[in-house]
């Protein structure tokens, strides 16, 4: 029985069975979490969802900004864009089901080790003065107004980088907003963690005055071991406390599995796949 997390698809749904078969993936034995964003500018997302709808219970998802962006192209909040390989999902008969499953998955899922160890994941990154039960709490309060008839007005609503900073007294949209930024766009704050969304750079090119969410001073969870994709400029990072999956698999990188052991999350064992370019970054 093993269990593994995955960076981020994209759609390359190939590179995914791939990976899966590398690690000889057992669907009656083992489980796979992917760190969101498992739809969009790979050349197979409607493949990727069903496998991932129909794999559910071995396959656990998260929802990341692309997933998200999928939501609102469905309900024409927004227009695919050009790079976007949305269409065959909008376009097939059962999308209604597979979207709907979609609006289901949760922005953060926290896991414990026989040892009593946390690990949480999350699409991007967390706020630093959002401890582990509190990103939780947070990422509940999204899920529920995704899983409501009130999903076409919250995704109208959902766009835009104010406010770009956490206060327990926001309320509504403004609040909504922030812990989905926070969860499924975050790389670069401040060190009051004001959000910034200028850059995907790597780390060591962070703009004046910010820094990788990450390296935030008293930062609630730097002692709980957290799981995030959507960075793929920042690369693998395997470290006790923070675990980076995305390695650009949609550009030409490669598709990482981490192997952790539920007994003994410092147990790990880092499985790769390297992938040709479903898109040219710039392009």
């Amino acid at each position: 029985m093993a269990t593994y997390l995955i960076g981020d698809v994209q759609g390359c749904f190939a590179c995914l069975q791939k990976l899966l078969r590398q690690i000889e993936f057992s669907p009656s034995t083992d489980s796979v979490y992917l760190l969101g964003d498992i739809v969009n500018r790979g050349p197979q997302s409607l493949e990727t969802l069903r496998f991932c709808r129909d794999m559910q219970g071995s396959v656990q998802v998260l929802l990341g900004n692309h997933d998200l962006h999928l939501l609102a192209c469905a309900h024409k909040v927004r227009p695919p864009g050009r790079r976007d390989t949305l269409t065959p999902i909008l376009q097939a008969p059962d999308c209604k089901d597979l979207l709907q499953w979609l609006a289901a998955q949760p922005l953060a899922r926290h896991l414990q080790s026989q040892q009593g160890q946390d690990l949480l994941l999350v699409h991007a990154g967390v706020l630093p003065s959002w401890s582990l039960q509190a990103t939780m709490d947070y990422a509940a309060e999204v899920q529920a107004q995704l899983r409501s008839s009130n999903l076409p007005s919250f995704l109208q609503q959902m766009y835009g980088n104010t406010p770009d900073r956490w206060d327990d007294t926001l309320v509504g949209m403004q609040r909504w907003r922030v812990i989905v930024n926070a969860l499924t766009r975050l790389r670069f704050c401040n060190a009051l963690g004001q959000m910034d969304f200028s850059s995907s750079e790597a780390a060591s090119a962070a703009p004046a005055g910010l820094m990788p969410w990450f390296d935030c001073p008293h930062r609630q969870t730097a002692n709980t071991c957290i799981a995030f994709g959507h960075w793929s400029t920042l690369g693998l990072h395997n470290q006790k406390n923070l675990i980076a999956l995305d390695t650009g698999c949609v550009w030409g990188g490669a598709l990482t599995a981490l192997e952790i052991s539920m007994a003994d999350f410092d147990q790990r064992q880092i499985h790769q796949l390297p992938c040709p370019p479903a898109q040219t970054p710039g392009k």
